[in-house]
């Protein structure tokens, strides 16, 4: 027999007094810390408690009892739905000094390490259309708002609840369509859009989740700064007739949008989205598109990472070779090389630089990107980064004096820190999409090295994440 629980409390007029981590704000109620999405400090509103514990509360704004002076008014039509741009409501400039003081914050906390005075975080050049890569789930199941829920003509067993567009947190089997993102150049929302309607038209089943059939299963976009663009279709071919159907849409998208140099499929009957190790097919055009950044070109391919804010990684990666300091006669480690986009950039101020990478696709690019641009004092290696570099590895290839490092959000594996700790590099460069994970990481390294310099920079506008760049010094120089 369950207990019968006390129902959560609303807490009137509440002001919300700061941004908090992953994109909320939070205010005080007596003891406890409320944490609230979707709101700006200064609001006063009236919030539901859905989520009581020991040390914290959850909630959610009901009513918004008086907006705050800084609150800015969001652009998109999805705000709040989708959960891609939290901060769509909040100003720009309040976003910038919000980041600072989560780097900052981060850094001081989890790392308790020394630090110097933080430069001031590097706003995006851009901040609509900023983004060079999305992906949307094509699912049978759409997700309704609790007001279309309540619509009287709403009939959902009658009617197609096929959908394009973001899965919604905490729903995995559900999509949110989209019409219109501003996160992207706006040929991606027509391109996406007639995908749905098409498939549509053509009677495509879309993916369900669960059982794991239906023939249309996601969308991935890339474009580029020299104008080129990729789409990758992923299907699901579950019936006859279903492979003739897939090729009607790529035909019908290459004749509707001649901009898509680069048309790719794949029939993927695994349970998990990931194409690394599936095998791609070229429908049109080429299977990569180029980037370009100072005199370079660089090779993207489906399965290449590539930061997804293209103008602003040039400030990024400017930022990480003025932090490496070189002069021509150093060897450099670029450790989560990529497609070698930081190795490229810096290997004409260095004598020599080794990347390293897991993606194998992804070195490959990295190799065609040196040759493409007539660089030949680069080298490159794929595998896991604790299983590549080890001291062996080091004693082979010369010991670094200057390593840059830009790894997942995840960090640095321990075995990492622990080889970079035995090459004793005179510097490193740390990027970072995950202060906290680089704060764990500057804390193990602290005995041997002292953090120099610290760059935020912000690739991400309208959301809480951020980049940052930290120069470690060796103590014994």
């Amino acid at each position: 027999m369950s207990r019968n629980r006390k129902p959560l409390p609303m807490l009137e007029s509440v002001t919300i007094e700061a941004v908090a981590a992953e994109g909320k704000c939070i205010f005080h109620h007596g003891e406890q810390v409320v944490f609230v999405p979707f709101c700006v400090p200064g609001d006063v509103a009236d919030v539901q408690i859905v989520k009581k514990k020991h040390r914290y509360c959850e909630g959610r704004v009901v009513r918004l009892v008086t907006p705050s002076p800084v609150r800015a008014t969001p652009r998109c039509e999805h705000f709040g739905i989708c959960g891609g741009c939290k901060w769509q409501n909040l100003p720009y400039e309040e976003q910038l000094k919000a980041k600072q003081q989560q780097v900052h914050d981060q850094l001081e906390r989890i790392g308790k390490v020394e630090l110097p005075t933080f430069r001031p975080i590097l706003g995006s050049v851009k901040i609509w259309e900023y983004r060079n890569k999305l992906e949307f789930g094509c699912c049978d199941k759409r997700w309704f708002t609790q007001e279309e829920l309540q619509d009287p003509s709403l009939d959902l067993a009658a009617q197609d609840n096929s959908a394009i567009g973001f899965h919604i947190t905490g729903a995995f089997d559900k999509i949110y369509p989209i019409s219109k993102c501003w996160l992207m150049d706006d040929l991606h929302n027509a391109i996406r859009n007639e995908t749905e309607r098409y498939a549509k038209e053509i009677g495509m089943t879309f993916y369900d989740v669960r059982a794991q059939h239906g023939l249309l299963r996601n969308l991935m976009l890339r474009t580029s700064n020299t104008g080129e663009w990729m789409l990758l279709i992923q299907f699901h071919y579950d019936e006859e007739g279903d492979e003739e159907k897939a090729k009607a849409l790529l035909s019908h998208l290459a004749d509707r949008f001649p901009q898509i140099s680069s048309l790719i499929y794949v029939d993927n009957q695994k349970g998990n989205d990931t194409i690394g190790d599936l095998d791609l097919t070229t429908f049109k055009g080429t299977d990569f598109i180029y980037e370009t950044m100072e005199e370079l070109r660089f090779k993207v391919g489906p399965k290449s990472f590539y930061q997804t804010n293209t103008e602003q990684a040039y400030h990024l990666y400017s930022v990480a070779r003025e932090f490496a300091n070189l002069t021509g006669n150093e060897l450099v480690y670029d450790l989560y090389t990529g497609t070698g986009t930081i190795a490229n950039f810096v290997a004409r101020q260095a004598r020599h630089v080794i990347g390293i990478e897991y993606v194998p696709e992804a070195i490959e690019d990295a190799k065609e990107n040196s040759r493409i641009n007539g660089i030949g004092n680069t080298e490159f290696y794929a595998g896991d980064m604790k299983d590549i570099l080890t001291e062996d590895f080091i004693q082979q290839h010369g010991r670094p004096d200057v390593i840059i490092t830009d790894p997942p959000r995840a960090g640095m594996h321990n075995d990492v820190v622990d080889v970079i700790l035995k090459a004793a590099p005179k510097r490193i460069v740390y990027v970072s999409c995950n202060p906290a994970t680089q704060a764990r990481d500057l804390a193990l390294l602290d005995n041997s090295y002292r953090v120099a310099a610290v760059q935020p920079v912000d690739m991400f506008p309208h959301t809480p994440h951020v980049e940052n760049v930290v120069l470690l010094e060796a103590r014994s120089q």
